[in-house]
């Protein structure tokens, strides 16, 4: 009994760090989310601080749909070991771009650090996001999050290796909310800290930082990406 919770909160704990992890480098690199969290943040009035957590809450709603139609839809992927070699492969190569692609563009100086500075836009842009019905930041990280194609391309396929590669499935709860858990847990822990940093007014992050810790997220999506698509072949069967 003992040893079954034991290796029970193993998988549980292994999951939850990988699935926070790759939620991480997800949601540090900037996008219209992010950008959207930081407007209603610093044009909040009380408790603008907590506005990344309602975005997020948001997000986290339209993802706990998508989880569900992806089990549902394609359980049928499961069963078919070519399926799941080609998507752990397509998974693994688009996380390796993406890694690749992030580290060639901080390198570069190519990756935007505007978003740490103050801008004097923000009144603008907050409007133009209310003339949008964005007002709720529940709503608006639904449909911010819907609006963004990549966020669309990554559970169509680095999401969905990840599910497949630890067996993520609506019998296996465990896996399934540990999985849940950690890439919310993620995304939840970086916008919460972007909502503080943009309401208080401290947004001059140190760029070198912020630039080293996209490297080391960078070089974990190429790990990672090269383990999802090697990894499907050591499977004879599922």
């Amino acid at each position: 009994m003992l040893n079954e919770f034991f290796n029970l909160f193993s998988t549980f704990w292994v999951i939850f760090s990988f699935s926070f992890l790759v939620a991480l480098t997800g949601a540090m690199a900037p996008g219209p989310l992010l950008t959207y969290t930081i407007i209603k943040s610093v044009n909040s009035g009380r408790r603008g601080y907590l506005i990344g957590a309602w975005v997020i809450l948001g997000h986290a709603l339209l993802e706990m749909v998508i989880v569900f139609f992806l089990l549902m839809g394609f359980s049928f992927v499961l069963k078919n070991m070519m399926v799941v070699r080609f998507i752990g492969i397509t998974g693994g190569i688009i996380l390796v771009w993406f890694g690749t692609s992030l580290i060639k563009d901080i390198t570069l100086g190519k990756i935007s650090t505007e978003f740490l500075k103050s801008s004097g836009n923000t009144e603008t842009d907050s409007n133009q996001y209310n003339t949008r019905g964005l007002e709720n930041p529940i709503v608006g990280g639904i449909i911010v999050s819907m609006s963004n194609p990549y966020w669309w391309v990554w559970w169509a396929t680095i999401g969905f290796a990840f599910m497949i590669q630890f067996d993520v499935s609506l019998k296996k709860w465990p896996e399934l909310i540990a999985f849940f858990l950690g890439h919310e847990a993620g995304d939840l822990l970086w916008y919460v800290i972007v909502s503080f940093l943009a309401f208080f007014g401290i947004r001059h992050l140190n760029r070198k930082t912020y630039y080293g810790i996209l490297v080391v997220c960078g070089i974990f999506m190429i790990l990672f990406g090269a383990y999802l698509g090697i990894s499907p072949f050591f499977k004879e069967k599922i």
